[in-house]
């Protein structure tokens, strides 16, 4: 699958997930009729109300993406990615990775110096 194809697949998931969650969080109750009932435009039409809902959702799905991303990253990092991986991952840089996650990667061991045989 294309780049392309993920992204307008993520959008599209996204959007439904905004649209419902606002729903959900925002009207709590059911339209006349039951949940699955769809509402006449003349009957709760507000379309600023619902839009600016939805935008408000957007805000906690984004604080949410970013609480899930760095407990992924810390699952990667415990399956032995380093900066470099996590940084591919997220489309950043491996310094990147590293400002976002100051101490996240153990650092290598460092060998110590070994002594040469005498010849």
């Amino acid at each position: 699958m294309s780049e392309e194809q993920i992204a307008a697949l993520a959008d599209a998931a996204l959007a439904d997930l905004a649209a419902r969650l606002a729903q959900r969080a925002f009207r709590p109750l059911p339209p006349p009729g039951g949940p699955g009932a769809p509402v006449p435009p003349e009957e709760g039409a507000d379309p600023q109300g619902d839009a600016l809902a939805r935008l408000h959702t957007l805000v906690h799905l984004r604080r949410s993406a970013e609480r899930l991303t760095d407990r992924i990253a810390r699952d990667a990092v415990e399956a032995g990615a380093g900066y470099p991986q996590l940084g591919e991952a997220l489309a950043m840089s491996r310094q990147g990775a590293r400002k976002r996650w100051p101490g996240l990667v153990p650092a290598a061991p460092s060998n110590p110096p070994t002594e040469r045989s005498p010849r």
